[in-house]
């Protein structure tokens, strides 16, 4: 399949990852080809009914996308391969960091100014400590 690297090892971890088909009515379209389709799409950022029909119904995908989000299918998958690669010894947390949520402030609200030394305000600080963190030692576009 074209785009879908996802090989039968991968799959073959993934797939006891995914919930089961129901017991009853219409057989569930293929699983694999499913989440292939599905990784092509978050991949190329096409539309959705752009999906090359290889991977099936692009409605299929799409539902089946929310609805695993839903059921936590995708935190399932995250967690077990972060786990299989930290019993590898392949993960080094100390480089890790916490990510937060970014919200828009509302109109009217705080802006985030650079002055003409490029020194921030206080609301750059936080901002500044992420990147020194990084260490990058610098804003882009900032004298280091």
């Amino acid at each position: 399949m074209r785009g879908c690297e996802l090989t039968d090892e991968q799959w073959e971890r993934i797939r006891p990852l995914l919930p089961p088909p129901a017991r009853t009515g219409r057989p569930r379209a293929d699983d694999r080809k499913v989440l292939c389709g599905i990784l092509y799409v978050l991949r190329t950022g096409c539309r959705w009914k752009d999906m090359p029909r290889e991977y099936g119904s692009y409605v299929t995908a799409w539902r089946r996308l929310n609805r695993w989000q839903e059921e936590g299918v995708w935190t399932g998958i995250w967690q077990a391969f972060l786990a299989s690669l930290d019993e590898q010894g392949k993960l080094e947390w100390s480089r890790a960091f916490l990510d937060g949520s970014f919200v828009p402030a509302k109109k009217g609200g705080r802006r985030n100014r650079v002055d003409e030394g490029g020194q921030g305000d206080e609301a750059d600080v936080g901002c500044r400590w992420e990147w020194d963190s990084f260490g990058a030692g610098h804003l882009p576009g900032q004298p280091g």
